[in-house]
């Protein structure tokens, strides 16, 4: 691995939203990253809720005591950041501002909250893409999958690669790490990482196939399910984009595949979980693809499925982007609804007795997003037009529901504003039992965090944002004083 110091450089492909925000701190691994819901307040620390929110075309970073009750200012007020699309805390230690760039490089920040509890800007550092990130003992650590330039097959086609980033949060030291993402599961495909969950001294991640490359198709022909998959034109728009000769999307949309590490880095060939009880574990929005895998404060890894190969068209008339003629596009389309399935704490395989076919309970919705909250409790953002309203850059994401693990029981949140007047949810967090999210709405009405409590499904009005277009996250820090 190479390594360096002081300047961060991230190298991955930067399309995951940001991670759920645990308002508390907790350092043991079973407690996601930091979610034990206690409250660390002591006469030697300060311990602030930090809100990122963007007001004017800025980026704030305002503080508050409580998410309950108040009322803070975002124009003019707090700290004034560069914008970001992915935050994640680390720990109640510092926060990390990555901002996306449509695969182009850029700067990110990192902060702090200082002996006199104001947020102050901790280190810079540069990176080029990622796809996922999230912790790992004392790293923030990313992932992405990108074109190498080491292995190829032959014909000028270069496998493709997983390239980790090891960003350590107490000296801000950095190592840089990477492996082949080319039949990484078997089956041919080369694949991408979404999300990250420590929990029983391992890590997680959920393991997504993306298809067969040029290298792949050329390298493992065995392992094509059906040649015509195989696309004979270019097309495809952004991340989306192909051209002939590979499979551009999954042979495999009904699998769902979590990779399992128990050292300290990815070094180490993991050991592979798969269900065929639910599709593969990852929210999407265009590009970006967010985390759906959570632990439980006992161990317990729920593995949430959206079900979105069911919105692939199994076959297309398409226009070459080359030549402006018509081909027929051939893809495997999903069957699976939304979906969870769970690995017990200390396994390593999927718990066969256990599935939960979300689209039968609550309002019959799909779901998009989906976070821990506390125990066994999840709280999930819920697709409010069905599966049909699942695709496109208009569908409807304005339902919240509570998930409880053990019971296997959906409940839809109530005490929301109508769906008529919301605008958009922020990323969550969660303290001392409860979630806390910001919504949006579309009346100019005061953007407002609301509580939830997961054991009724109901939400509180709490804190007022005042003078602020949108929230981004929410969060914790603390320091001493």
């Amino acid at each position: 691995m190479k390594k360096n110091n002081f300047v961060w450089t991230l190298a991955a492909a930067m399309a995951f939203g940001s991670i759920f925000t645990a308002c508390s701190d907790n350092n043991e691994p079973n407690s996601n990253n930091g979610n034990d819901n206690k409250d660390d307040n002591t006469e030697e620390s300060i311990r602030r809720y930090v809100i990122a929110a963007i007001a004017d075309d800025a980026a704030y970073l305002l503080t508050a005591e409580s998410l309950d009750e108040g009322e803070v200012t975002g124009r003019g007020n707090g700290t004034e950041t560069e914008s970001g699309s992915n935050w994640i805390f680390y720990r109640e230690n510092y926060l990390f501002n990555f901002q996306y760039n449509d695969g182009n490089a850029g700067t990110g920040f990192s902060y702090r909250l200082n002996s006199s509890g104001t947020i102050e800007e901790a280190r810079q550092y540069t990176y080029n893409r990622t796809t996922t990130y999230g912790t790992w003992g004392d790293n923030v650590i990313t992932a992405s999958t990108n074109a190498g330039t080491a292995e190829n097959d032959g014909e000028g086609n270069y496998a493709y690669y997983l390239q980790f980033n090891y960003l350590n949060a107490n000296d801000g030291s950095s190592k840089t790490g990477s492996h082949i993402a080319e039949n990484f599961l078997g089956n041919g495909e080369r694949v991408s990482f979404a999300g990250f969950v420590e929990a029983n001294d391992r890590l997680y991640t959920s393991v997504v196939p993306m298809g067969m490359s040029h290298y792949a198709v050329n390298t493992y022909p065995e392992l094509i399910s059906d040649v015509k998959l195989i696309t004979d034109h270019s097309g495809g728009q952004g991340s989306g984009q192909y051209t002939a000769g590979m499979i551009p999307t999954t042979q495999y949309p009904d699998s769902a595949f979590i990779a399992i590490y128990s050292g300290d880095d990815f070094n180490e060939t993991p050991v592979i979980a798969r269900t065929n009880k639910i599709g593969f574990a990852s929210g999407r929005m265009r590009s970006q693809y967010y985390q759906t895998i959570w632990a439980a404060d006992n161990g317990d890894l729920y593995v949430f499925s959206p079900g979105y190969g069911r919105t692939t068209t199994a076959e297309t008339t398409v226009t070459d982007t080359n030549t402006g003629q018509t081909h027929t596009l051939y893809r495997v389309q999903g069957q699976l609804p939304s979906g969870v399935a769970r690995i017990k704490a200390g396994e390593t395989e999927f718990d066969d007795s256990y599935y939960v076919n979300l689209e039968l309970q609550g309002n019959h919705n799909p779901m998009f997003r989906c976070w821990h909250i506390t125990e066994d409790y999840f709280l999930l953002q819920m697709y409010s037009d069905g599966a049909e309203g699942m695709a496109g850059t208009s569908a409807k994401r304005n339902e919240l529901a509570v998930f409880k693990g053990e019971d296997q029981t959906l409940t839809v949140v109530t005490g929301l504003p109508d769906t008529s007047v919301l605008s958009s949810f922020g990323t969550p967090c969660s303290d001392k039992g409860y979630a806390y999210i910001p919504v949006v709405m579309t009346d100019g009405t005061t953007t407002t965090i609301y509580r939830i409590d997961p054991a009724t499904a109901t939400a509180t009005a709490g804190l007022s944002i005042k003078s602020v277009d949108s929230v981004a996250a929410l969060g914790v820090l603390s320091s001493s004083k």
